[in-house]
């Protein structure tokens, strides 16, 4: 069918290619996780409103998001909140025909265990989703084409991307035991040794290593101010991303602040990697 005969029986052909980009980009996204064991436990017994807040957190992360990656041209706030909107419903309809064709879910089970598991795979599936566009042949180069109202971040939004890559690459490895059981088996020197390498992965994959997207050295900006202002403010929000995560997960239940300290210590150095490609890709 023609983009003209498509166009005349009242659908957007750049909208419907952008949907179908969402939908590969929410099943990439989330692939991983659905069929990682942890996830469909966590879905099943979960505290409904940890899971609810997960969600109602959602709403604004996709709405920002749209504004610099969304999948469809966008000029208003309105706009941004319908493909978040959008990115939900793709991602919710993706992890139950995943779920229910792996059989995680089925008519035999409750409505919660049922509605829990979706939901869960839905926040990973709606960022695969809302991010499609870069990620699928729409690159950062074109931006300025294809969003004429598009600006580079500020400061606030740059560490809202940062944010946003270590809360989806967190929330792969989150769930897991492997992320307790390593901070069991680390010592203190270990751990810090892991917070300096997450720092310096952070500012070598920004500022150090030419990779595509990259960003250079603002003149008259001197190296410690920038390591600063955005590696240092950065890793404080991966590592507040991560205690939202394992609290989320339930993983901070009944657990001293120093062991909660460690686990997010360790589960900050692949979320700190996210943040780092996020400031590159998006």
């Amino acid at each position: 069918m023609s983009a003209d005969a498509t166009a005349s029986n009242g659908i957007d052909p750049a909208f419907a290619v952008g949907l179908a980009r969402a939908f590969a980009g929410a099943l990439i996204f989330a692939l991983p996780m659905l069929m990682t064991m942890e996830m469909w436990q966590i879905g099943f017994s979960i505290n409904p409103w940890r899971l609810v807040l997960l969600l109602v957190v959602q709403i604004p992360l996709l709405v920002g998001l749209s504004r610099f990656v969304g999948f469809e041209r966008t000029g208003s706030l309105g706009e941004d909140v319908t493909d978040a909107f959008v990115a939900i419903a793709v991602a919710v309809l993706m992890a139950a025909a995943v779920l229910f064709l792996f059989k995680v879910i089925d008519t035999g089970m409750t409505r919660q265990e049922v509605i829990g598991k979706i939901a869960l795979q839905s926040f990973p599936g709606s960022i695969g989703a809302m991010l499609a566009r870069g990620q699928l042949g729409q690159q950062k180069r074109n931006a300025d084409e294809d969003r004429p109202d598009r600006q580079d971040p500020s400061y606030p939004g740059e560490l809202f991307l940062m944010g946003v890559g270590a809360l989806f690459l967190g929330l792969n490895v989150a769930p897991t035991e492997e992320m307790i059981q390593l901070s069991y088996m680390m010592d203190p020197w270990r751990e810090l040794a892991l917070i300096l390498l997450s720092l310096v992965i952070m500012h070598a994959f920004v500022y150090s290593i030419d990779f595509p997207g990259g960003s250079e050295f603002p003149e008259g900006v001197g190296f410690w101010t920038l390591f600063v202002r955005f590696t240092v403010v950065g890793y404080v929000v991966v590592l507040l991303i991560c205690l939202y995560l394992l609290w989320t997960f339930g993983r901070t239940d009944g657990t001293g602040i120093g062991d909660v300290l460690s686990a997010a210590v360790v589960l900050g150095f692949p979320s700190s990697v996210g943040a780092a490609a996020a400031r590159l890709i998006l």
